[in-house]
């Protein structure tokens, strides 16, 4: 991993070993999107991109800035569902609760997360890419061409190939609150609590 990425510093132990084994595990699942869980400095985000490097997923995140807006983050989902859906590669979407500047990003995090069809992300025109980008595999697979076909096709990569990893902090209200009004979060992930090592 450090030969052809940022340097990271990690002693692989017994329970650091352990919990890259299950976030593995997770992400290796179609529709596998993990919830670690965990105070800050337990290693959540290091190891999770030790298993996305594993498992060959490339790993995304949201650079937040001051201007940082609900259509930044929409823009930057499309570019993650182009690399999924058309381009067929595997990525993993890491994102924590810093990121979370504005709540309405959890609206769209919890239809991805429900069911990876995420409504008005993409406008008619991109739509029509999409479906001509598809159509011969979807001919391939033995399907009729239509529209429906093509976009379950579409939605299908997304779930096999785009993998959410949501880094939160049990401490304070905040995580307790978001799991009430967006119950995604926890019914539609796989929970991996980090305990003090």
């Amino acid at each position: 991993y450090n030969d052809t990425n940022a340097m990271m510093d990690l002693v692989l132990f017994d329970d650091a070993v352990r919990h890259v084994a299950r976030i593995v595990r997770i992400v290796r699942n179609e529709g596998g999107h993990a919830l670690l869980v965990g105070v800050g400095g337990s290693g959540k985000q290091s190891l999770a991109r030790l298993a996305a490097f594993i498992c060959g997923y490339s790993v995304f995140q949201i650079v937040i800035s001051s201007s940082y807006s609900i259509n930044d983050l929409k823009d930057d989902l499309k570019g993650m569902y182009n690399k999924a859906g058309l381009k067929d590669e595997g990525v993993m979407f890491l994102l924590t609760d810093s990121q979370i500047t504005n709540e309405r990003f959890l609206i769209y995090i919890n239809d991805l997360l429900a069911s990876g069809e995420i409504p008005d992300l993409f406008a008619a025109d991109e739509i029509d890419v999409i479906m001509n980008s598809l159509a011969n595999k979807v001919k391939a697979s033995g399907k009729v061409v239509d529209r429906k076909n093509c976009w379950d096709y579409f939605i299908g990569r997304i779930r096999k190939n785009l993998h959410v990893c949501l880094c939160f902090s049990p401490v304070g209200d905040g995580f307790r609150s978001r799991a009430m009004r967006f119950p995604a979060l926890v019914n539609c992930t796989v929970i991996d609590i980090f305990q003090p090592w």
